[in-house]
Parts: C-alpha cells; sequence; structure tokens
C-alpha cells in the first residue's frame, strides 16, 4: 500500500484550507508553498504516468497471467522506497530502473508462490485474520482502514489475498532457506569488521556483548538471502516466463 500517496493526498487538502486562510502579510509562505505543492504534483503526475492499465498483461509465468494491478502496485512501492532514501523516482532513467526491478519482484514473487502451491503450503484462515486484525490495530479501527484502502483502489478482499500471498511466501521462504546458526567466532570477526569500518569516525560502537544478537540476525538474514536469490535463479532456468512490456 501507497502510505505516501494516502499522505499527500490529505497534505494537499490541509494546505488547501491553510491557504485560504492566509492574510496578506503571509504572501510570501503562501507563494512558496504553492510553489512546492505544484512540484509535489509534477512529480506525482510523472509517477503516475510510470503505471500501466490495471487490465493489461505484463507478463506471463508459467502460464500465469500478471496484471497491471499487480504491476501497478509493486511499482507504486518502490517509487516509495526510492523517495524516503532521498532518490528521484520520477526520472526517465530512474523509470527504466523501476519498470525492470517491478517486472524482476512480480515474477521472482510469483515463481515463489508457485512452488508453494506445488508443496501445499499455504496460509490458515486463522493467519490470515490475525495479520488483518493487525492492519486495523495500525490504522486504529477499520472503517479507517477501509478508506485508506479505498483510496488505494483496494477492498478488505484485495488486502487479504496480499496478506495470504505474503505469509504463503514467507512460509516457503523459511523452507528453502532456514536461518542456519551462527558461531561465536563468525560473530567476533563480522565486529572486528565493523570496528575497523568506524576507527576513523567519531562514533564509537557499542561493545561487543551488546551488538552480538543483531550481529547474529544480521549474517542470518545474509546466509539466507544468499540461498534464496541461488533458488529463484534455478527456479527461473526451469521456467517459462515471457515479459510483455
Amino acid at each position: 500500500m501507497n502510505y505516501k500517496k494516502i499522505f499527500i493526498s490529505f497534505f494537499a487538502g490541509a494546505l488547501a484550507l491553510s491557504l485560504a486562510a492566509c492574510s496578506g502579510e503571509e504572501k510570501a509562505k503562501k507563494d512558496e508553498a504553492s510553489e512546492e505543492q505544484v512540484h509535489v504534483d509534477e512529480i506525482q503526475a510523472k509517477l503516475a504516468e510510470q503505471q500501466v492499465d490495471k487490465n493489461d498483461i505484463v507478463a506471463v509465468v508459467n502460464n500465469e497471467e500478471i496484471n497491471g494491478e499487480r504491476y501497478n502496485a509493486v511499482l507504486m512501492s518502490i517509487q516509495t522506497h526510492m523517495q524516503q532514501t532521498g532518490q528521484d523516482p520520477s526520472s526517465k532513467e530512474a523509470a527504466e530502473q523501476i519498470k525492470a526491478q517491478t517486472l524482476d519482484t512480480l515474477v521472482n514473487q510469483t515463481l515463489l508462490l508457485q512452488q508453494a502451491k506445488t508443496e501445499e503450503i499455504n496460509a490458515s484462515q486463522d493467519e490470515i485474520e490475525a495479520e488483518y486484525e493487525a492492519y486495523v490495530q495500525q490504522f486504529g479501527d477499520e472503517k479507517t482502514l477501509e478508506e485508506a484502502l479505498k483510496q488505494e483502489n483496494m477492498d478488505v478482499d484485495n488486502l487479504k489475498e496480499q496478506i495470504s500471498e505474503f505469509i504463503t511466501s514467507n512460509k516457503y521462504q523459511e523452507k528453502i532457506a532456514p536461518a542456519e546458526d551462527v558461531s561465536d567466532e563468525t560473530i567476533e570477526e563480522y565486529y572486528e569488521q565493523l570496528v575497523a569500518q568506524t576507527e576513523d569516525g567519531e562514533q564509537e560502537l557499542p561493545p561487543l556483548e551488546e551488538l552480538s544478537e543483531k550481529i547474529k540476525q544480521i549474517i542470518q538474514q545474509e546466509e539466507q538471502q544468499k540461498k534464496l536469490v541461488a533458488h529463484i535463479e534455478k527456479l527461473k532456468e526451469d521456467a517459462k516466463i515471457e515479459l510483455k512490456i
């Protein structure tokens, strides 16, 4: 879900009310705010141009079609991440990068879900409802969540379907790339590398005892990621993949 888009829509409305109440003495501030909003609107327009029709078929993976609705959802997520990390997702170069990353993400997700289905791995109704309830709590109540979903052209059924896919994918990933134990020696070596990297800086690292568990988690995640990437590449070798855009 594109939370930034929801925020910008709210911000634009609040800004309009604020500008209407400005006095002549605040004209400079009003003009500055107006220019900023124009800039935001221009960026959002460029980002919207990267989307495709929701009914278009953007890729076919092992005879399973991926439509524009799924493409746009991943696209907006990547756009938002780039904005949050200080990158400009609206440039021509970025648009090509985002398109390639979006298609690759969708293909990877589809391959993992197809394999999970083959191995009869799925999300239970209780798991889906528990995750959905977490969303409700995050938004305060169900009505507020539904309004937020509506702004994203989604409904509760769409959200629960995505939750189901997320849980299923995670279960499968845990099966093919489980977290392995990490030795104390490996943790110490990792810590020493961090110390070496920060020797010339002003910030001093906390002692190993405080960072040990966090370092262990990082190493486990890195190893799991390597296994997952290798597994996906193997699935791609055996798959029939057609990109339509």
